[in-house]
């Protein structure tokens, strides 16, 4: 039976984060973060840390907090709602989900524990020039070495590369649609070069160049061609948490403008009292309040399935997260 209630636990996080969030991360803090080398707040981040929300989700056995995906919908509308810039969906999320599912004992045993604690941040090279988002957009190839790879390519938009002490590199090892690989790569490895790139979000993000790079057997996660399966079971978690977050900055931008349609008066009276613009408000609470509907529902479709990776779960991400983020792009503009 869905119940979407929040547990006092659950009021309790979203009051820790929402304080972390004041604190570290006000207007003025977020601005001093524009097309920063580094891009986020270490102070929050080792606050995030100490308080357990790095390794949330992470599997309990290896210093993780294995709670609810709900759990985590919490956390990301409160990171939302306070546009707080971290490294969590990458390192914690994208790169710990994908260890926790297929990565080795060993693997497992050295980086998870620092991902949870926050220790070590593991960022995603996936995206790459005029390639889209789906299997066939993963071209750069790991060619077959004596004991590993050899990497030779380009990533755009890898988000907080600076501060990664390893890439989680999407790399094609077939010609198969899914024959992609994931492969753990010092950015500090010959043959690496990190390039900051300036958007016009102003946000951190690099891009990568690949030059010959060495990757041993060791540093492949998974089975052989099992890349891409891993991949899209994790962004099943990222997609219902991305959709978390637009939901808590959505409501956080229509909040402050329904208190200045009070505030605010013209011709005598408020402008919130002009019907046309009551609504605009009034339509945005409803888009609002269902992309947070059907969000809180993917969540509780991922806790009842193994690793989020099946329907209906990934069917409801899917539609949360494009629900989400058009709504958060629709109500900031109105």
């Amino acid at each position: 039976m869905l119940d979407l209630d929040f547990t006092s636990e659950q009021d309790m996080l979203r009051e820790m984060v929402r304080g972390l969030g004041e604190q570290y991360a006000s207007d003025e803090a977020i601005r001093a973060l524009e097309d920063d080398a580094v891009g986020y707040s270490s102070e929050m981040w080792r606050q995030l840390a100490d308080l357990g929300m790095v390794g949330l989700l992470l599997p309990e056995e290896f210093g993780g907090g294995g709670s609810t995906m709900m759990d985590g919908v919490v956390l990301y509308e409160e990171l939302g709602r306070s546009l707080a810039p971290t490294p969590h969906m990458e390192s914690a999320v994208l790169c710990g989900g994908a260890l926790a599912r297929s990565g080795s004992d060993t693997q497992r045993e050295r980086w998870l524990p620092r991902v949870a604690s926050g220790e070590s941040i593991l960022v995603p090279a996936w995206i790459e020039p005029d390639n889209g988002y789906g299997p066939r957009g993963v071209q750069m190839r790991a060619r077959a070495t004596d004991g590993g790879f050899t990497l030779t390519g380009t990533k755009y938009l890898v988000r907080f590369a600076s501060s990664a002490e390893r890439l989680v590199v999407l790399a094609r090892t077939g010609d198969g649609d899914g024959e992609v690989d994931l492969v753990l790569v010092d950015p500090e490895a010959e043959g690496v070069t990190l390039d900051q790139r300036h958007s016009i979000s102003s946000d951190n993000q690099y891009r990568v160049d690949f030059e010959g790079v060495t990757v041993a057997e060791g540093d492949r996660i998974g089975g052989a061609g099992t890349g891409w399966s891993t991949w899209d079971s994790v962004m099943v978690d990222a997609m219902t948490l991305a959709a978390a977050q637009a939901n808590g900055g959505c409501e956080y931008a229509l909040g402050i403008t329904v208190q200045y349609s009070k505030d605010r008066e013209q011709f005598d009276k408020p402008l919130g009292a002009f019907q046309a613009l009551s609504h605009y408000m009034a339509d945005a609470k409803t888009a609002v309040d269902g992309a947070k509907m059907i969000t809180y529902e993917a969540a509780w479709a991922i806790d009842r399935t193994a690793g989020g990776g099946v329907e209906p779960a990934r069917r409801y991400a899917a539609m949360a997260k494009l629900f989400a983020c058009n709504t958060y792009r629709d109500t900031t503009a109105m």
